[in-house]
C-alpha cells in the first residue's frame, strides 16, 4: 500500500483558511458566517486528522470526528476488531477549534463537547494544536 506524503504546514493552513472566520464566530456576533460547505469542513477535518496521526503514528486510539473521518494514533497497544478501548470523539467545529489552539483540550473535556473513554484518549490532548493561526477577527 502506497504511503501519503507528509503534510507541511502550508497545507494544513490553506485547508484550513476556508473556515476561520466560522470558528472565530462568536454566539455574540450579529451576523455569524454561515457554516462552511461540507465539502469544505470534511477536507479541514481530514487533512487535520491525518496531521494527527502523522505527529504520533500508531492504533492505540481512534479519534473520531462523525460523519467526515476517524484516524488511529499513538503507538502501543492495538486493537483490530470491535470498537476500541480508547476514543476521542467530537463534532467538526469542536476539532477544528482544537487543531487550530482555538479550544483547550481542558476546556472541551469539561464543557462535554468532546466525549472520551480508555485511559489513553486524553494523551491526543497533548498532541494540540496542531497548527496556530491568527483569528479572523484580528486580520486587516
Amino acid at each position: 500500500m502506497p504511503t501519503r506524503p507528509v503534510l507541511d504546514q502550508a497545507a494544513i493552513h490553506a485547508v484550513l483558511e476556508p473556515v476561520l472566520d466560522w470558528l472565530d464566530a462568536g454566539p455574540d456576533v450579529v451576523a455569524a458566517p454561515v457554516q462552511p460547505p461540507r465539502t469544505v469542513l470534511a477536507a479541514a477535518v481530514r487533512v487535520t486528522l491525518r496531521a494527527l496521526a502523522q505527529r504520533a503514528p500508531g492504533r492505540a486510539v481512534e479519534v473520531r470526528v462523525p460523519p467526515f473521518a476517524a484516524v488511529q494514533c499513538l503507538s502501543g497497544s492495538t486493537h483490530t476488531r470491535g470498537t476500541p478501548p480508547h476514543v476521542v470523539q467530537t463534532d467538526a467545529r469542536h476539532w477544528l477549534a482544537l487543531a487550530t489552539g482555538r479550544l483547550t483540550w481542558s476546556s472541551a473535556v469539561a464543557e462535554g463537547v468532546v466525549c472520551t473513554s480508555g485511559h489513553r484518549a486524553g494523551e491526543v490532548g497533548g498532541l494540540l494544536p496542531l497548527v496556530r493561526l491568527p483569528r479572523a477577527h484580528n486580520k486587516p
